[in-house]
């Protein structure tokens, strides 16, 4: 009898939130990277540049900002990095949604 041939679990990669310190999936999170233009947010994650990963909620944003991002890009933020770094943030909503809420909107149900 020949064997089935059995379908192969494809490899997710995992990065860790500076401001949390949870381990998730790569997409998940954004990349902050360090270019020698400053510090740019990469929505791609590809630049070319030291990078640092942080969840879309403003909690860890306020908490990586704190000095952790100092840390993981080897640099001292200027003002100007520190500016464009804050302006991302105050676009984030304060919390994650949880999955009671997603289903109390409607968003989540089934027809």
């Amino acid at each position: 009898m020949a064997k089935k041939p059995q379908k192969r679990i494809k490899h997710v990669p995992q990065r860790t939130c500076i401001g949390c310190r949870t381990v998730l999936a790569k997409k998940e999170l954004v990349r902050v990277v360090r270019t020698p233009e400053g510090v740019r947010i990469d929505p791609t994650g590809k630049a070319a540049g030291r990078g640092a990963y942080v969840h879309k909620i403003r909690s860890c944003w306020e908490q990586a900002i704190k000095g952790p991002i100092n840390h993981a890009l080897k640099m001292e933020l200027t003002a100007e990095d520190r500016q464009i770094l804050i302006e991302y943030m105050n676009q984030l909503t304060q919390k994650e949604p949880t999955f009671d809420e997603t289903t109390q909107n409607g968003t989540s149900e089934q027809t």
